[in-house]
């Protein structure tokens, strides 16, 4: 439990109407409800786990909050970062997410860091909060969250989401197990596909930025039993909830100083190699492709590497799917091989990465072709507005 100094702190005479139903509650109460107006919550992110957390922490009472997000809102937010709107795309998020904060309680003091958290700034962000909440959607800035969460003894209220499947526990809190403690090493980079690659479900952040805000209340409160300790699992295909045990490793490196952790999770080294991998691919940009399609369609293969749901989605008129998946087993290989009967070899996918991807395998088994910079993406954007930009 956190211990503010509660002396000064009092309800308003709208605060009491508008707290009423936690006042009743015998764990909240009044002395309960000033906890909350006097305590301090940072948010690093105002995405898919931000925006409920920081809905429910508004209208809880909290009485300041910090969000940490340089990030500006675009239409394909609005599924599932239900904080902003369409008014707001295109502007930032933290001002959007600042204005939906006191439509719903002008009470809350707001403060905005529009900046990305780093090694540099991050143990002054933290500095003047009680609970740091993570809600963001990499491992480098976990990490990093983690660790100055460690430094500045922090609490740790934690969340993820990929496709159907969320987790959520609470870090570096009365003893407990941090980061560290479930992650030792981080992945390697691109192991884990982004939610931009992966999908999301809309609704399966509501729920995990849900328990975040619980927990956040729960460690501000001091009532109840936290996360701290217990990776919670959620299965929403399935609507199903598991929970593991986490310990302390008691051999689990000391952190005495934040470090590089885009190098800490090979992210430099990765994008080297990919770069060295796209020097030896040969380009064209979509307006390129385009003017080869048109003067010379029948000399030219045109392989689509995407996921089959996405080729129903938008497909580029006469592409051939193979997906990516298939070729890095290898039976897509002898599809591409079967398919090529002396024409060129021309490949993309939704952004360009796949498909370069793909071409560096079928490289090794000596089929040569050119990679679409910007794939479908691009051509939506720069060819054909009637294909969907998804």
């Amino acid at each position: 439990m956190l211990n503010p100094d509660l002396a000064g702190i009092q309800l308003i005479k709208d605060e009491y109407e508008r707290y009423s139903r936690h006042l009743i509650l015998p764990e909240v109460g009044l002395d309960g409800q000033k906890r909350l107006k006097a305590a301090n919550v940072l948010c690093i992110g105002t995405g898919g786990l931000g925006s409920p957390l920081l809905l429910y922490l508004a209208a809880a009472g909290i009485g300041r909050i910090g969000i940490v997000d340089f990030d500006i809102v675009d239409s394909s937010n609005l599924q599932r970062q239900v904080i902003h709107g369409t008014s707001w795309v295109g502007k930032p998020k933290i001002q959007s997410a600042k204005n939906r904060i006191l439509e719903i309680n002008p009470h809350c003091q707001v403060d905005l860091y529009q900046t990305r958290i780093s090694s540099e700034n991050a143990l002054d962000l933290l500095g003047g909060y009680d609970v740091i909440v993570d809600g963001t959607d990499n491992f480098p800035t976990r990490y990093l969250v983690n660790d100055a969460c460690v430094l500045t003894h922090k609490p740790n209220v934690y969340g993820s989401i990929f496709r159907f499947e969320g987790q959520a526990t609470v870090f570096n809190y009365q003893d407990g197990p941090n980061y560290r403690d479930l992650y030792p090493e981080p992945p390697p980079p691109g192991m884990v596909p982004s939610c931009a690659e992966g999908g999301v479900l809309g609704v399966l952040p509501g729920v995990i930025g849900t328990i975040q805000a619980t927990e956040t209340i729960k460690i501000i409160l001091g009532q109840g039993t936290t996360l701290s300790g217990r990776l919670l699992l959620y299965d929403a295909l399935n609507m199903k909830f598991r929970e593991l045990r986490l310990r302390p490793n008691p051999i689990r490196p000391v952190i005495q100083t934040l470090i590089d952790y885009e190098e800490f999770c090979g992210i430099p080294q990765a994008k080297a190699i990919e770069a060295r991998q796209q020097m030896e691919i040969p380009e064209m940009t979509v307006t390129e492709l385009k003017r080869v399609l048109d003067t010379d369609g029948d000399g030219v293969l045109l392989l689509d590497v995407r996921n089959p749901n996405e080729y129903e989605i938008a497909r580029i008129p006469g592409s051939v799917l193979v997906p990516l998946p298939d070729i890095e087993q290898g039976n897509g290989v002898e599809t591409v091989k079967n398919l090529l009967t002396g024409q060129r070899l021309i490949v993309h996918c939704k952004m360009g990465v796949r498909s370069a991807k793909a071409l560096a395998v079928l490289k090794q088994f000596g089929i040569d072709g050119t990679n679409v910079k910007g794939g479908i993406s691009a051509w939506s954007q720069e060819v054909d507005s009637s294909v969907p930009l998804y």
